[in-house]
């Protein structure tokens, strides 16, 4: 939190200054109101207009100080929530693809949207209130102690007490906004279940019984904040009763002091600063406890785990003139043994297929290979360098991938295909020749500036996986994994694209159920898996000797 609020050390002081202005404005009032009072006891109405003025002129300079300080502060706050959000969705893209893949999507987007809005609302309203309550607190004991030092004092011993009181909550208090952000988190993730199963739920006429659900889980959510705020209220409830007792006893106080003849303008100013002390401490104190919360919230959603701030700090780059080795390759899945050691070698610029039966790997075997999974014992070096010491990032630029399922922006054509990058035309439209999206696009007003809807809602499936083949052919990428490229596709152009992904210069790894009579041929190896044990033939060999 301290590295947030210092990235802008000089705009940070202006803000605590801002913060403080309407501290000024305060003793103001208080010096008024006692002028005011005082100018009773003196009995002249010279006197009396003379101090009327200056209150009016102590209003408009405070007016001043509190518009001064809003344009001061508001600058600030703007930049540093920006900074949140950005240190939130930077932790997300962080992530490694494994530990990603450990949570929902959707409790990523409450923390970017849930978690965010609660830091936004609570923290800086409660630093400033605090900021605020101490510099009225602070300046109006300072005060006291010139024109009473005992009396201040007392106040002092009784505002150290209502502090160690409220320290006393912190814990709990920290613990229910915690429970706040996880069930925003379930909630979000509920409804979200709800929304993408919506055709089915309503195809078997269950809508009904989600809806309930979904209302159960916003009575969860509403429960846990009406908890944060019964406490948090509880806090602020007990303090400002303490204070009124407080406040009584600096009453009974004044009064003795009168009695003794003292000057009635500074025995008001004096209840008026006590006032400043006891009201402001009794309402900064819980406001403490509030900041607790929102600083766990913050380092929640930007505080960059151990474990992936290692996976982060891999520093070899991809380098692949030869081969990928795997040796002796274990993994295990939720207990269950996927692979039982596997040993093999890919080649550079080769092609390979891997066949075996559903669940026996094969989309496990291609996330290892892509470094999406690094939970594995054995080794996968490529050209000697393990697997484990080439940095993500770099890795990722060298590869591509062509899904069954593709993912698509709720963008243009072109962007989808490019993902954003600038790229030449001429790159653009041979890959979407070679994807066989050529008559699509030219059927379309707009051409590649046609929008698309929601992850490609108007397209077929066949178009989608266009798109992810086109994405794949225009980066040019040394390793290409294909998983069912062609599954969407009629047989006419799923041979073609076949063709086209097996003429391109990059090893690929691809999946398929699909045989193409004379190109299937063409992979130069296949990876055949069974029982954890992998077993390598030619094109020729397996496709001679295997019936399809």
């Amino acid at each position: 939190m301290k590295e947030l609020l210092l990235k802008r050390k000089k705009r940070f002081m202006l803000y605590v200054l801002a913060c403080f202005l309407p501290v000024i404005n305060t003793l103001l009032q208080n010096l008024s109101f006692a002028l005011l009072i005082g100018s009773i006891q003196v009995g002249k109405i010279d006197y009396f207009i003379k101090v009327f003025a200056l209150t009016i002129f102590f209003v408009l300079i405070g007016e001043l100080f509190y518009i001064t300080s809003r344009f001061m502060r508001i600058g600030y706050m703007r930049d540093t929530i920006l900074d949140v959000r950005i240190g939130a969705f930077e932790k997300i893209l962080k992530h490694s693809f494994e530990s990603f893949n450990k949570k929902s999507k959707d409790t990523y987007i409450s923390n970017l949207i849930n978690d965010i809005n609660t830091f936004e609302q609570n923290f800086f309203l409660k630093l400033l209130n605090v900021i605020f309550n101490i510099g009225v607190y602070t300046s109006s004991l300072a005060i006291l102690f010139f024109l009473d030092y005992k009396f201040a004092l007392g106040i002092f011993v009784i505002s150290l007490l209502m502090f160690l009181l409220t320290r006393s909550f912190e814990n709990k208090t920290v613990k229910l906004q915690d429970e706040v952000s996880e069930n925003n988190e379930k909630f979000t993730l509920d409804i979200s279940n709800t929304f993408n199963g919506l055709e089915v739920l309503k195809l078997n006429s269950v809508e009904d019984k989600f809806l309930y659900k979904s209302l159960k889980a916003v009575d969860q959510v509403e429960r846990k904040k009406f908890h944060y705020t019964v406490f948090t209220e509880g806090q602020r409830s007990l303090t400002r009763f303490l204070s009124y007792f407080i406040f009584i006893g600096v009453l009974i106080y004044s009064i003795n002091l009168t009695f003794s003849g003292g000057s009635i303008t500074t025995i008001v100013l004096m209840v008026q600063l006590a006032n400043s002390c006891i009201w402001p401490i009794g309402n900064a104190l819980p406001m403490f406890n509030d900041l607790k919360a929102s600083k766990a919230i913050y380092e929640k959603i930007t505080k960059i785990d151990i474990e992936d701030n290692n996976i982060i700090k891999k520093e070899k780059d991809f380098i692949f003139n030869s081969n990928i080795d795997v040796c002796d390759l274990k993994f295990s899945y939720e207990g269950k043994e996927i692979f039982k050691g596997l040993s093999f070698k890919i080649e550079k610029g080769k092609k390979y297929l891997l066949k075996g039966a559903s669940g026996a790997g094969k989309s496990t075997l291609t996330k290892l290979l892509s470094m999406t999974y690094d939970n594995y014992d054995g080794s996968i070096k490529l050209d000697g360098t393990n697997y484990r010491e080439i940095n993500e990032k770099n890795f990722n630029k060298h590869i591509s991938f062509i899904y069954q399922d593709v993912f698509l922006f709720e963008d243009t054509i072109m962007n989808n295909i490019t993902l954003f990058k600038d790229i030449p035309s001429v790159e653009v439209i041979n890959a979407v020749e070679k994807s066989g999206l050529g008559e699509f696009i030219d059927s379309k007003a707009s051409g590649l500036q046609e929008m698309l809807m929601e992850n490609g809602k108007n397209l077929s499936g066949g178009q989608r996986q266009r798109i992810s083949i086109a994405r794949a052919i225009i980066k040019n990428a040394d390793i290409l994994f294909v998983d069912e490229g062609t599954s969407g596709l009629n047989d006419e152009l799923g041979r073609a694209v076949e063709d086209t992904i097996l003429s391109l210069d990059s090893t690929v790894i691809a999946i398929s159920h699909r045989y193409y009579e004379g190109i299937t041929e063409k992979y130069d190896y296949i990876l055949e898996l069974s029982d954890g044990i992998i077993n390598q033939y030619t094109g020729f060999e397996y496709f001679e000797g295997v019936a399809i």
